[in-house]
């Protein structure tokens, strides 16, 4: 079974996961990450849960120091930092784990308190 979410390691990955998901029309999210990011480290198994759920969405992940430029080229400037891209046009940008935990138990997700109180107790 492959990977849920893919990790993008070089540029050349990078490129050919965004042309490969334009072809195919399928709605792109990127979890642009950092390795000594806490909200991200958290955010990283809800992340691979939807990618599990949501098949027909392709999901990336980009660690900010390890493709400098690719972060550079998105503006990305906090993390973690979703995007959203459907045909190569972005759609939507969320920047913040509180968002994205906000939006997900507006839609009904009834795990997001369990995640969301074990990292506040967690963080302080």
């Amino acid at each position: 079974m492959a990977e849920a979410v893919i990790a993008c390691h070089s540029v050349q990955e990078w490129t050919q996961q965004l042309e490969q998901a334009n072809q195919s029309k399928k709605l792109v999210v990127v979890d642009f990450t950092a390795s000594w990011c806490g909200p991200c480290r958290m955010m990283a198994p809800i992340v691979s849960e939807l990618a599990k759920k949501f098949t027909d969405v392709l999901f990336l992940k980009v660690d900010v120091d390890e493709l400098k430029t690719v972060a550079q080229d998105w503006a990305i400037e906090a993390m973690p930092t979703f995007v959203f891209v459907k045909e190569g046009t972005i759609i939507d940008k969320v920047v913040g784990a509180n968002k994205i935990f906000n939006a997900l138990k507006a839609v009904g997700d009834e795990n997001m308190d369990s995640h969301h109180e074990r990292y506040v107790v967690s963080s302080s």
